[in-house]
């Protein structure tokens, strides 16, 4: 079995396994969206989920996001010259892209590589950041003319557990970076996101993603502009079926669908350090 037959193999079972999990929760499997986290991994592997269905993607470093957007776009285009020149009766298919999702740390001078490039940014926890976005995005603005520009959307980070190495706004602070959004120029909340502890059961796992969701769903009695608390970013690849029991409506898959990595990281999510 080659790579791209594997890494289609691999995304069939974990489609299944979300789809099995959302039944017996008694939902739909189209309401969890998968993301194939790709960090590490090179273009070709992005092409081949691509190929295997695959539209959303997520990396978690900001400068790895900006060049293997490029280099994706690169192979993709180099395998429709490859089709166009072995067509004969059956048309050439279009262009498909990913959709790339943002999930790790966020400093404010790598906002540049993220506003208005991405579908979806999971990790802001602060009101700098969402200061950076505003200003970056105004600026993109700025020479149509028109003074306007489509919000990039984003969820709010949040750590349940208070683990120092990792990011996310505690729970606490949560109304407060909440606010921020209200008064966002360029930005919109669309949700929340989780990273659980590594070492805990998968009982006290589960116990996070229910209080995400109890958080999620406290805070969306509150009416905020910018905001709409209707995404749960919550699940990775040793845990996401525990997560759409519990509500997620994105998990975040990386080594389930390509295999380990290199080098070894924060499994799926944001890295440490």
């Amino acid at each position: 079995m080659n790579r791209a037959a594997q890494i289609a193999s691999a995304l069939r079972e974990v489609r299944d396994r979300i789809a099995d999990a959302a039944a017996r929760a008694g939902r739909s499997a189209d309401s969890v969206r998968l993301i194939a986290v790709s960090k590490k991994m090179p273009p070709e592997d992005v092409a081949a989920a691509l190929a295997a269905g695959q539209e959303d993607f997520g990396e978690n470093y900001a400068q790895e996001l900006r060049d293997k957007r490029a280099a994706v776009a690169t192979v993709l285009a180099a395998e429709q010259v490859q089709v166009r020149a072995n067509a004969t009766a059956v048309p050439p298919v279009g262009l498909l892209l990913p959709r790339w999702h943002y999930l790790g740390p966020i400093q404010s001078n790598k906002v540049k590589y993220l506003a208005g490039q991405v579908a979806l940014i999971h990790s802001v926890d602060n009101g700098d950041v969402l200061a950076e976005l505003d200003h970056r995005l105004a600026s993109t603005a700025a020479p149509k003319m028109t003074g306007t520009i489509d919000p990039q959307p984003c969820l709010v980070q949040v750590n349940i557990a208070g683990e120092t190495r990792k990011g996310g706004v505690p729970p606490h602070r949560l109304a407060a970076v909440l606010d921020r959004f209200a008064v966002s120029s360029h930005a919109t909340c669309l949700g929340l996101m989780l990273i659980p502890p590594t070492t805990d059961t998968v009982e006290a796992t589960r116990r996070h993603f229910a209080t995400l969701r109890e958080l999620a769903a406290r805070e969306a009695a509150v009416v905020r502009p910018n905001v709409s608390l209707s995404e749960l970013s919550m699940g990775m690849s040793g845990d996401y079926v525990e997560a759409v029991a519990e509500g997620a409506t994105m998990v975040r898959v990386g080594t389930a669908i390509f295999g380990n990595r290199a080098r070894a990281r924060d499994d799926d999510g944001p890295a440490l350090g």
